[in-house]
C-alpha cells in the first residue's frame, strides 16, 4: 500500500511541474483586456511554461509583515521635502546606473535577495554622488544569509536589510558578467526569437555554497569590500514617498496573482475573476505619479527586460493593491 502512495506522489508532482500554464493563453489575455480598465495585458511567457515555473519565481515572504517591525515613522530628513506629483529616481540621479537597471532571477525565488541588494546598491550611489556605482551581490545575499530565509525558496526582505546592517555584504554584478566581488550565478531565463525560454523544464536551483572569498573580480579584496547600512526598517504608506525622496529607492513586496504576469503597460488593479498564485514577490519602488487619473508607483521588477514595460511595472497606489503598502522595506547606508 504504502509502495502505491509514493507512486501515486511521484506522478501527482510530475504532472504539477509539467501542468501548462492556464493564464498564459490568448483566451485569458482576452479576458484580461475585456476587464482591465486601467491596464494592458499581452504575452511575456510562452504559452507551453509550467506552472511550477512561475510558482518557483514569488520569493518574498514579506507581505504585510510591516507590523512585526521595526517600523519608521519618522525621520529629520524628511522634513527637506515637499512631495512631488510625479517623480522618478532614474532622472532624479542620472549619475546611478544601477536604478533603471532591469536583473534576472533565473529558476530561483531570489526576488528577495535582488530587490534589496538593488534598493541598497542605488541608495549607496546616491549617498556618495556616485562614487559608488555598481551592484551589490545577490548572490551573496542568497546563499549566505541563513536568517534571511531559504535560498531560492524565499527569503524576508527585513532580514536582508538587517544583514547588511550587522555583516555587510559583498558587489556582484549579473550572471556571468565577472563585474564585483560575487556576481550572480544563477541562468538567466532567455527567451529566443521563437519564443522559447530556456528556463522550460528546469529545476528550482539548488542552493549555492556560500563563498567568502571574491570569484567575479579576483583582484577586489573580499573583507574591504562590505558596504553596511546603519538600520533596516519597515514603511508605513505615509512614509514611503519621503523615504525615497530622501535617500532612494526601497524594496517592496505584494501578493501575486495570476493576470499580473501578463502585464503590459498601464497601472496594474486586479481583475475581479484573477486567482491568487500562492506566493509573493518583491520587486523595487523607484516612483510614482499619475496615469488616466489613477495614481502609481513605478516598480522595477527581477523577470528581465523582455517582461512588461521593458522590464518595468505600475501598480495603482494609495489603495494598499495587493498588498503592497503594508510591505515596504528599506535601510540607511553606512558612508564612513
Amino acid at each position: 500500500m504504502s509502495r502505491v502512495f509514493i507512486l501515486l506522489s511521484i506522478v501527482l508532482v510530475s504532472i504539477y511541474q509539467t501542468e501548462q500554464a492556464y493564464f498564459l493563453t490568448d483566451d485569458y489575455i482576452n479576458q484580461i483586456n475585456n476587464e482591465a480598465t486601467t491596464w494592458k495585458a499581452g504575452k511575456n511567457f510562452p504559452s507551453n511554461i509550467s506552472v511550477e515555473y512561475f510558482k518557483s519565481m514569488l520569493g518574498s515572504k514579506g507581505v504585510e509583515k510591516s507590523s512585526n517591525g521595526p517600523l519608521k515613522t519618522e525621520d529629520p530628513n524628511y522634513n527637506n521635502f515637499t512631495i512631488p506629483e510625479t517623480f522618478d529616481a532614474r532622472n532624479k540621479w542620472s549619475q546611478c546606473k544601477t536604478i533603471g537597471h532591469v536583473r534576472d532571477q533565473g529558476m530561483c525565488g531570489s526576488c528577495w535577495a535582488l530587490s534589496t541588494t538593488s534598493a541598497f546598491s542605488d541608495r549607496l550611489c546616491i549617498a556618495t554622488d556616485g562614487k559608488f556605482n555598481q551592484l551589490i551581490s545577490a548572490e551573496k545575499l542568497t546563499f549566505c544569509c541563513y536568517l534571511c530565509g531559504f535560498g531560492c525558496y524565499g527569503g524576508y526582505p527585513i532580514m536582508a536589510w538587517r544583514y547588511f546592517k550587522y555583516f555587510g555584504i559583498v558587489t556582484g554584478g549579473d550572471y556571468d558578467s565577472n563585474e564585483g566581488c560575487q556576481p550572480y550565478r544563477v541562468e538567466p531565463c532567455v527567451v529566443d526569437d521563437e519564443g522559447h525560454n530556456s528556463c522550460r523544464g528546469r529545476q528550482i536551483e539548488k542552493r549555492h555554497s556560500c563563498k567568502r572569498q571574491c570569484y567575479g573580480n579576483t583582484t577586489i579584496d573580499y573583507r574591504n569590500d562590505h558596504v553596511y547600512t546603519r538600520n533596516a526598517y519597515h514603511l508605513t504608506a505615509e512614509m514611503i514617498q519621503k523615504d525615497v525622496l530622501a535617500y532612494g529607492p526601497v524594496e517592496a513586496s505584494f501578493l501575486v496573482y495570476d493576470d499580473f504576469l501578463n502585464y503590459k503597460s498601464g497601472v496594474y488593479v486586479k481583475t475581479e475573476h484573477a486567482i491568487y498564485m500562492g506566493g509573493g514577490h518583491s520587486v523595487k519602488l523607484i516612483g510614482w505619479g499619475e496615469e488616466g487619473g489613477v495614481p502609481y508607483w513605478l516598480m522595477v521588477n527581477s523577470w528581465n527586460s523582455h517582461w512588461g514595460d521593458k522590464g518595468t511595472f505600475k501598480i495603482r497606489r494609495g489603495t494598499n493593491e495587493c498588498g503592497i503598502e503594508d510591505s515596504v522595506t528599506g535601510g540607511v547606508p553606512l558612508t564612513h
